[in-house]
């Protein structure tokens, strides 16, 4: 049983709920008998300064409490060393969690997965010094994103569902430069994700085959399209069979690098870097709480 954690949290994810759920799972690691610190910071910059602290210092694990961008902020502190990484769901996306099969609506059984101390390695994205666990994408999707973060109503899934009519109303297709492994393709596309795990956004299955530890980043690219076959293809992307449309392509690789002018890209539902960056998927790079 891991014994000495540092819990990360969030306060402002999930829409106010972090601290009932930070809560409910710190008195459950006590109970237990493990040592929990709570680690708040002030900033994005300070808890990662806070997290890099504790694992300086020789934490048992480093547990995130909260959404996929405090989770990525612990992916920053953890990579290449041997303390591993715990979540404790809380966002409104929680893509980690699901990747990991760690419990979303329940902080004590997700508490209880980080006691019992299951590790499981995995790879990482890496675009320069940063990571990402998830998926990094540049187009349509990060569009929709920036559009969200700006709209001050309404609230929840609603704001995204505005903001994709928005940004739908204005698509256009953008001429993407795919670099794969050595390989170039030039292609027009509305979106490009690049995904260690299978969803983002909250589990929409971007990349349904791919597999966090297996060396390899699934490519997935979305051709030009009417708008109604848009509006018929997003909802294929929750159960991933929007892979079989024509207009969808896929491809894999350990290092991809991708070109467009004027996008901002995407990872762990983060703001992450324009456009053109390069992506490596590091092997194993950092090692996982998960289900016994």
């Amino acid at each position: 049983m891991i014994t000495d954690i540092a819990l990360l949290v969030n306060p402002r994810s999930g829409q106010g709920r972090t601290a009932a759920v930070a809560l409910r799972a710190l008195r459950h690691l006590r109970a237990s008998g493990a040592s929990a610190t709570v680690l708040v910071g002030r900033d994005q910059a300070d808890s990662l300064a806070l997290a890099r602290r504790a694992v300086a210092a020789g934490t048992g694990a480093l547990v995130a409490c909260g959404g996929d961008g405090v989770v990525n902020t612990a992916l920053q502190a953890v990579a290449g060393t041997d303390t591993p990484f715990g979540v404790i769901p809380a966002g409104t996306g929680n893509d980690h969690a699901r990747m990991l099969g760690v419990p979303r609506h329940d902080p004590v059984s997700a508490a209880q997965v980080v006691l019992d101390g299951a590790v499981r390695p995995i790879d990482l994205g890496r675009v320069g010094d940063r990571w990402f666990g998830t998926a990094f994408a540049g187009g349509f999707d990060a569009l929709v994103t920036e559009r969200t973060n700006r709209l001050k109503w309404p609230r929840g899934k609603l704001r995204y569902n505005l903001a994709t009519l928005i940004e739908l109303a204005a698509l256009r297709p953008l001429d993407y430069v795919l670099e794969l492994d050595g390989r170039t393709v030039s292609t027009q596309a509305i979106l490009v994700a690049v995904g260690n795990g299978q969803t983002y956004g909250g589990g929409m299955r971007i990349c349904p085959d791919a597999v966090p530890d297996d060396g390899l980043f699934d490519v997935t690219v979305i051709g030009p399209a009417r708008r109604d076959q848009i509006v018929r293809l997003l909802p294929t992307i929750y159960p991933g069979t929007h892979v079989q449309h024509s207009q969808v392509t896929t491809y894999r690789a350990s290092r991809v690098h991708l070109s467009t002018p004027g996008v901002m890209g995407y990872a762990d539902g983060e703001r992450f870097a324009e456009l053109p960056v390069t992506c490596e998927c590091v092997p194993l790079a950092a090692k996982a709480l998960v289900p016994a």
